[in-house]
């Protein structure tokens, strides 16, 4: 699933080309990606023709464009959505799903591709500051209005495992389980240590982490495992050829050369090295080796 990194380059697509336009008119090609608009596709097309997007925002995961009329169009990209910017008259993608087509003679096509439609676009009514639906989701680190210090505080009250606090939405934004890894990795700290047996350096290398590989990720263009994660030109990124763990089983770690081993977690894998990162007393157990 994109995480961050990802959805930023598209966001910022998104504000380089589409922006300032009047919608002229939209089709939606397939209901699924509008089924939390619950007046159904053609209502959603007809509310937003001849409506302008004003600004793309983000925040964590979710992507909105504000409209002038003071809503938004809010988007998420699931497990395979895409925003392409493309040229009027191109030739439509396999799993295009929703189109939006602006005035002017050579104004270019926003189109919404999802091959497997985990993703979707939905209306917010006077959600052009923030959608409601987003106002559960903490900021992200790379927010300049993201609280450090109140990020560290809760973390050293939390009994989870430090990787369980990262991917946490409400706590902290944006972190999936790539980056979560590569910025433990950074810090030097097993994804099973307490939040509350952590000095609050401890947690701060965690968070400087964190910024580090997402920033330099985002200058990559993201990490792209497929060709589905692309911005909004459908280009991929290329981030995955510097991660240090993160899919790197069995490769020896850059650091001190030990083998870097793969544990289940939650339903996925972490990556980490077990020198580098050594697990704490009394958890070693709780993850088990694949």
């Amino acid at each position: 699933m994109p995480e961050l990194p990802e959805v930023e380059v598209v966001r910022r697509g998104l504000e380089a080309h589409v922006l300032d336009r009047r919608i002229s008119a939209v089709e939606v090609l397939h209901p699924r990606p509008v089924r939390r608009h619950l007046p159904g596709p053609a209502d959603f097309a007809a509310t937003l023709t001849g409506r302008t997007f004003t600004a793309a925002r983000r925040r964590g995961k979710y992507l909105w464009l504000p409209l002038d009329s003071g809503d938004a169009l809010l988007g998420h990209l699931g497990m395979s959505g895409q925003m392409l910017v493309q040229p009027r008259g191109a030739e439509d993608e396999r799993h295009l799903r929703v189109r939006f087509s602006f005035e002017g003679r050579d104004a270019p096509e926003l189109r919404f591709v999802d091959q497997r439609m985990f993703g979707g676009l939905s209306f917010a009514p006077g959600g052009a500051e923030l959608p409601v639906e987003l106002e559960h989701i903490a900021r992200d680190p790379l927010d300049e209005l993201f609280d450090d210090a109140a990020f560290v505080a809760r973390a050293r009250r939390s009994a989870s495992g430090i990787k369980r606090i990262l991917l946490n939405q409400t706590v902290i934004s944006g972190v999936g389980n790539i980056y979560a890894d590569e910025a433990l990795w950074l810090a030097g700290l097993h994804g099973e240590r307490r939040g509350d047996r952590l000095r609050v350096v401890d947690v701060e290398r965690v968070l400087a982490g964190a910024r580090t590989v997402m920033l330099a990720a985002l200058g990559q263009g993201g990490t792209s495992f497929d060709a589905l994660y692309v911005n909004v030109n459908g280009e991929s990124g290329y981030f995955d050829r510097s991660l240090e763990v993160y899919g790197q089983e069995g490769r020896p770690c850059s650091r001190c050369g030990t083998a870097i081993t793969r544990v289940h977690f939650m339903n996925r894998s972490s990556f980490f090295c077990p020198r580098c990162q050594p697990a704490p007393r009394g958890r070693a157990g709780s993850v088990r080796p694949r």
